[in-house]
């Protein structure tokens, strides 16, 4: 996990160390009352996914196949400011994106708590679902006046019985011609069940900036 992440939380004297295994996650809070169970846990990190909604197009919470929500991201970022807990977002349809980054400058003007935006911009093992484009997405988080870190990572499927292929040296060369550039910190999620067949390719992706880090394989790499 990236560092300014884990310092901010030992900041606050919520881990003991600073290892991203301290660090404790709720996944897909996009309803109130799952957002109301993770405020008051003992929650670090705060998933949830952003789609457009049907109706007003305004930024709602749910997973696609979802399409409606009984809480929008401005209430759901209202409810999260008034916490110390870090977010991470993830968007699962590009229209969603360019709102959700105002919404976040007006509500979290002066926040310090850790923002990770996440979306899946290349296509990856087994990925049947289309992914966001990725210029139109960093275009727009560009417009963000906070701290960011970006979770950019491939669609992936996995079928149960099959010899499932890894993440491909094309793959990764992709990703690396895409955040070159980047000024933000960039981790990459990749599905755990491939890990195995893909941990060379994926090593060397971490390895091509002190930037990159991935949660799944330990702390951060950096370059030799």
């Amino acid at each position: 996990m990236r560092d300014e992440t884990l310092e901010y939380f030992w900041s606050q004297s919520w881990i003991k160390k600073r290892d991203a295994a301290e660090v404790r996650w709720s996944h897909a809070v996009n309803s109130r009352s799952r957002l109301t169970e993770a405020l008051a846990g003992p929650t670090h990190m705060i998933e949830a996914d952003i789609i457009s909604g049907h109706d007003s197009k305004e930024p709602i919470m749910a997973h696609p196949p979802d399409t409606d929500s009984d809480i929008t991201l401005k209430e759901w970022l209202e409810g999260v400011k008034e916490h110390n807990k870090g977010i991470k977002l993830d968007f699962k349809s590009m229209e969603a994106v360019s709102p959700s980054v105002i919404l976040l400058n007006e509500v979290l003007t002066d926040s310090r708590h850790p923002v990770w935006l996440n979306a899946d911009i290349l296509s990856g093992p087994g990925g049947q679902v289309r992914p966001l484009e990725p210029q139109a997405f960093l275009s727009a988080v560009q417009a963000l006046r906070i701290h960011t870190v970006l979770s950019l990572g491939w669609t992936t499927g996995w079928t149960a019985g099959t010899d499932n292929p890894g993440y491909s040296w094309d793959m990764v060369h992709k990703m690396e011609e895409i955040c070159e550039t980047l000024k933000h910190p960039v981790t990459f999620p990749v599905r755990a069940a491939l890990m195995a067949q893909s941990f060379s390719q994926l090593m060397w992706l971490l390895q091509q900036s002190d930037r990159y880090f991935s949660p799944q394989l330990g702390q951060l790499v950096t370059l030799a």
